[in-house]
């Protein structure tokens, strides 16, 4: 028997109410109230921690994330802060003089924003960059958002991609050229999924010890749950990849909860799953919630900054284009009646308006009694209209959002929409008020899976650099509370696990964690740099400082 009492706190229970003390039993939390009421439980056996007066939250659970990618951009080329394609070639050179083995069949690396170069040098990479890098191997540098990539002329000639291959041989997606006509190593979209496999995947070993690192690096920064999206997205959804997450939990390994978002781009995959993997969903019982199998995940649209972002109308600064629609409507529907013939739910990821439209039209077809009783779910839904956002709560649907997208974002939105779509987007006040349920993550390693930069921005709306003067929409921030509540019952809502999760109160998993600041007190402006002291887990402690 495992008991933990944890005194002298401020516990958050809800918004407006704390409590001094929590007992834990066997991963349950038995008893919240104060020093007296808790002492009177313990026995010799339980372990006593004095939070000396520091703030104790709900684990946080990120609704959408790429973990096992987390992982692998660790031990990969650092160019998530490269300042031009230039500086990129330089890293990835100097990556590779230091790490011949880890190159040798060939270079991923994901991370750079043309967005955020230097001024004078804004363009994006193409394959002539790349081939100084190597010649030798692929390479294949995926942007920051995922949805566009560069290739080198080695991946294009593995990938038998010429000059006289069509724009939109891969469906969903296309191959970009030069003004001559040449193919220049960039493509897009589905096309970026289609060729990912020209740089060899990880072995399972490989893969086992990129989740480690993830893991570790998610706990030692608040997160005790995240809902995943890496199998069928990075890797197939073999059984031997579905292995690799049962076998950490099996041997004990695993630090934090983990939900399986599972991708499947055409009607064939979703039929495997669903005869594979989904037919096998009650061995998940004997995980306790640590492993479980969620819903399937399609991708609708690209991204804003790649403008493949779907959208009603055409981009202020890109005339005639309206983005990418990476899923043709009719094999969505087709997708999102299967799942739900299944009981399988749906999460989509959608950012344009349009995008989002057609993600919910396809929904609302599965609605019973004109109830979302799967919990069909927009990923992102970045781009919104407040007619869009009433169809949404008229079809109950829900919404994971990110709002550490803001603090790029809001410089991006600003040249390629026009004002009052851009006032009503990423709304994440307004969905409260309008009471849609809205869940927190932060869809790393597109930004980085510390949630306290997210609540941060959630909260002041105001990018990282903390040098804002203003907050972007206003009207938008929401309370420090909102933004706890967000990243924990709501993300447990999403996966149907409100009533056991998300909370410290007697019955709910015993996940929650120490700070190191109260966040409900201190400088909104320092919520950034919170950071947690100890981190508990079905009542294990992962993390300690």
């Amino acid at each position: 028997m495992s008991k933990t009492a944890f005194l002298n706190g401020k516990v958050y229970v809800d918004a407006g109410h704390f409590e001094q003390a929590v007992l834990q039993e066997d991963g349950i939390i038995k008893a919240v109230g104060s020093n007296a009421d808790i002492l009177v439980q313990c026995d010799w056996e339980t372990e006593k921690i004095d939070c000396g007066g520091r703030t104790v939250i709900p684990g946080l659970n990120d609704s959408h994330m790429h973990l096992l990618m987390i992982g692998e951009v660790l031990n990969e080329p650092p160019i998530g802060g490269c300042k031009s394609v230039e500086d990129m070639v330089e890293i990835c050179k100097k990556f590779a003089a230091e790490h011949p083995d880890m190159v040798k069949n060939g270079m991923h690396g994901q991370g750079w924003n043309q967005d955020l170069f230097e001024e004078g040098k804004v363009r994006l990479p193409n394959r002539d960059d790349l081939d100084k890098i190597s010649t030798e191997y692929p390479i294949m540098l995926e942007r920051v958002c995922g949805h566009t990539c560069a290739l080198n002329s080695k991946a294009l000639e593995i990938l038998g991609i010429t000059d006289d291959t069509p724009i939109d041989f891969y469906e969903g997606g296309t191959i970009e050229r030069f003004p001559d006509g040449r193919v220049n190593g960039y493509v897009t979209e589905n096309a970026v999924y289609e060729v990912r496999p020209v740089v060899p995947a990880a072995d399972t070993a490989t893969m086992r010890k990129e989740l480690l690192s993830a893991m570790k690096y998610c706990t030692e920064h608040g997160l005790t749950s995240v809902q995943s999206n890496d199998l069928g997205f990075m890797l197939p959804n073999s059984d031997e990849n579905f292995q690799v997450y049962k076998d950490l939990y099996d041997a004990g390994e695993a630090t934090l909860r983990f939900r399986h978002q599972v991708c499947c781009l055409v009607e064939k995959d979703l039929d495997a799953f669903l005869a594979g993997e989904y037919a096998k969903r009650e061995e998940y019982d004997k995980y306790n919630g640590w492993l479980t199998l969620g819903p399937l995940k399609m991708f609708k649209d690209g991204s804003i900054g790649a403008r493949t972002a779907l959208m009603k109308e055409p981009y202020v600064d890109d005339p005639g284009n309206t983005g990418i629609d990476s899923l043709e409507q009719g094999l969505m529907e087709t997708l999102v009646k299967k799942a739900a013939a299944n009981g399988l739910q749906c999460v989509t990821h959608d950012i344009g308006d349009r995008a989002v439209e057609l993600t919910n039209q396809a929904y609302e077809k599965v609605l019973v009694d004109g109830k979302n009783v799967l919990r069909n779910c927009h990923i992102h839904c970045e781009l919104t209209s407040m007619d869009l956002l009433k169809e949404i709560q008229r079809t109950g649907s829900l919404i994971a959002y990110q709002p550490v997208f803001l603090q790029g974002d809001q410089y991006t939105m600003a040249t390629r929409f026009k004002p009052e779509l851009i006032k009503t987007s990423l709304a994440c006040k307004t969905v409260i008020d309008m009471g849609i349920h809205a869940s927190y993550g932060t869809d790393s390693p597109v930004e980085d899976s510390n949630p306290f930069a997210n609540i941060y921005c959630a909260v002041n709306r105001k990018d990282l650099t903390g040098k804002q003067e203003y907050s972007w929409n206003a009207q938008e921030c929401v309370t420090v509370e909102q933004a706890i509540d967000a990243y924990t019952v709501e993300s447990a809502y999403m996966e149907f696990a409100e009533e056991y999760k998300g909370r410290i109160k007697p019955g709910f998993y015993a996940d929650l964690e120490i700070l190191d600041t109260d966040i409900f007190t201190c400088d909104p402006m320092n919520i950034i740099n919170i950071l947690p002291e100890l981190v508990m887990v079905g009542g294990k402690i992962v993390y300690r400082k």
